[in-house]
């Protein structure tokens, strides 16, 4: 009967401190790391270099400047430029400012002074981070000697600022106007890295039945019926794994005040199907792979790709067409697509169906592979399946 199965599984779970473990405790720390990670959500007190070469009073003013941008933290002023490139290679500053010598007089002369600023690359987002604060920051730098110079012939400050300035722009940063990268990585980050723990206990609960010779014991508390047995067992993992689900949605979205455009009800209904189809794929991949160490290993290779075929790191459109159809294959990405259109976008049901559609599927794929995995249990562990 089902509820054998059901209590069965129960005794199993409090039996064992893995799934405790690994179904409790993780996806709580989870979410407390993902809720505490960005801080205030923006890139503060970045370490980086200085080299004044010039060491007059615009290099000083211009250090001070640099000083006060709140992406800034100076970390060490440097000799020469071998320094302190070989300190942003050795990682201990994430760029620097080169002031040359003679800059001070060449800006008053109108030689062609240049300030030069060089920053780390290699972590996309930090760089982009660091590019972007030297730009703005060195922006009156920048404009000083036209400005002197067209004081000097006679211009107004109103005719100078037109000058300069010949168009304004007016930003809106949409659906993260305050460009809070909690807002858009807290939430997507802690469901693909929650994936592939719902992954590996269900793996670990379906394999280790046939690992430690009880399939066919599972299989008798379930009178023969593997689709009793398959979901009395996984019941369990489903409920707790959605009341953490749910957790992390309150914490987000409540606590955290990250920005929810639609419907909570909805968004709570895609993580519920969003389990449920990781969970399939878990099965599936028994039934394909009836052996634990190696189906583990495809486990983690699932679950890590997810992170990029969600198209989170990387956007989705600009990958191969095979890649493209690929990712179609991974629940994340379907998950990925309904929580951006429910969160960011306020999108309703009627948007979202596709994706939640195809998280259904998963399921309806298990089910056709379920006389498959009966016939595993069946067999000896060392056995091997056809």
């Amino acid at each position: 009967m089902f509820m054998n199965v059901f209590l069965r599984e129960l005794r199993r779970m409090t039996s064992r401190r893995i799934y405790l473990g690994a179904a409790v405790v993780l996806p709580l720390f989870l979410i407390f790391f993902m809720a505490t990670i960005f801080g205030d959500g923006q890139m503060r007190h970045l370490p980086i270099g200085i080299v004044d070469g010039d060491n007059t009073a615009t290099s000083r003013n211009i250090v001070r400047n640099i000083a006060a941008v709140p992406t800034f933290e100076i970390a060490k002023h440097y000799t020469d430029d071998a320094e302190a490139r070989a300190a942003v290679q050795r990682r201990e500053v994430y760029g620097y400012l080169s002031i040359p010598s003679d800059f001070e007089a060449d800006m008053v002369r109108g030689n062609g002074a240049t300030l030069n600023y060089y920053y780390h690359y290699a972590l996309l987002a930090v760089g982009g981070e660091v590019m972007s604060a030297f730009e703005k920051a060195l922006i009156p730098v920048r404009m000083a000697p036209v400005v002197v110079e067209a004081v000097t012939l006679g211009a107004t400050e109103e005719s100078i600022e037109t000058f300069l300035l010949p168009m304004t722009s007016d930003d809106h940063a949409l659906y993260n106007p305050s460009l809070d990268y909690a807002v858009y990585l807290a939430v997507p980050i802690f469901f693909i890295m929650f994936q592939i723990l719902v992954l590996l206990v269900t793996l670990y609960a379906v394999g280790s039945e046939r690992k430690q010779g009880t399939g066919t014991m599972w299989l008798a508390a379930a009178d023969g019926n593997i689709l009793r047995a398959v979901a009395g067992k996984l019941l369990p993992y489903t409920l707790i794994f959605i009341c953490e689900a749910l957790l992390a949605g309150v914490v987000f979205f409540r606590w955290e005040h990250i920005p929810m455009a639609g419907d909570m009800g909805l968004f709570a209904l895609t993580m519920v199907l969003f389990i449920v189809a990781t969970q399939s794929v878990a099965v599936i991949l028994y039934s394909l792979f009836p052996v634990l160490p190696l189906v583990i290993s495809v486990v983690s290779m699932v679950g890590s790709l997810g992170a990029t075929l969600s198209g989170l790191t990387f956007p989705l459109s600009a990958m191969s067409p095979v890649v493209q159809w690929v990712a179609r294959l991974f629940p994340v990405r379907h998950f990925t697509e309904a929580m951006q259109c429910i969160v960011y976008f306020g999108g309703g049901f009627p948007v979202c169906w596709p994706q939640l559609a195809v998280l259904c599927l998963f399921p309806v794929v298990m089910l056709l592979l379920l006389p498959r995995l009966r016939r595993i249990l069946s067999t000896n562990p060392y056995d091997t399946v056809e």
